[in-house]
Order: structure tokens, then C-alpha cells, then sequence
């Protein structure tokens, strides 16, 4: 009879070693398939809002084309939306994708 409980508390342990193997592989496929890949965006995101520029083709993420005219101390930018009209945004609220996808058919355009 003390065998068999011997030979249940080892599957029992083997059990619980696997249930933590699980558990280990289940959050390194959260991070190598969620979390990495959002920060590097975010990273890359930042890079591009830090790296704007006076005259810059932008659109917002609410879809708001327009020129950058001035950029202020207090991260906000002046964009001119039509000659005359400007806003002042956000630096955040430029869209990374949206930005880069009309400065490239704006590029081929000019081909």
C-alpha cells in the first residue's frame, strides 16, 4: 500500500512540474507574440513624433491632413490645414502609418 502512494505523490509532482512548464511556455508566447511587438511599436511611434519637422506632411489619427508649420515647447504642433487654418495638436495624436503611407505616395507621385 505504501507503494502505491509513493508512486502517486511522483505523478502527482510530475503533474504539478508539467502544469508549470505550461504556465511558462503560456507567458513566453504572451510576451514574443503580444507585449514585445506592441513596445517596439510604441518605441518606434515615439521615434517618429520626436523626430517631425517643420514643413512635414502629417495626418492625424483622426484623419486630419496637413503641413506641420511650427513645433512648441509644450508637445503640441501648429498644423496648417489649408492656407491660413491652423490647429494645434497633440505630437501624439500624428499617426505613424498614416504619415509615412502619404509621404510614400506622395514620393511616387513625384517619380
Amino acid at each position: 500500500m505504501s507503494n502505491y502512494f509513493t508512486l502517486l505523490q511522483g505523478a502527482q509532482g510530475n503533474a504539478q512540474m508539467m502544469q508549470m512548464i505550461m504556465l511558462v511556455g503560456i507567458i513566453a508566447v504572451f510576451y514574443f507574440f503580444m507585449i514585445r511587438p506592441q513596445t517596439k511599436k510604441a518605441k518606434e511611434a515615439k521615434n517618429f513624433q520626436s523626430s517631425l519637422q517643420k514643413g512635414d506632411k502629417i495626418v492625424t489619427i483622426a484623419g486630419i491632413h496637413g503641413k506641420i508649420d511650427k513645433i512648441n515647447e509644450d508637445s503640441t504642433l501648429s498644423l496648417e490645414v489649408s492656407p491660413g487654418s491652423y490647429l494645434r495638436i497633440e505630437k501624439s495624436a500624428v499617426s505613424m502609418e498614416w504619415s509615412k503611407q502619404l509621404n510614400s505616395a506622395a514620393s511616387g507621385d513625384k517619380k
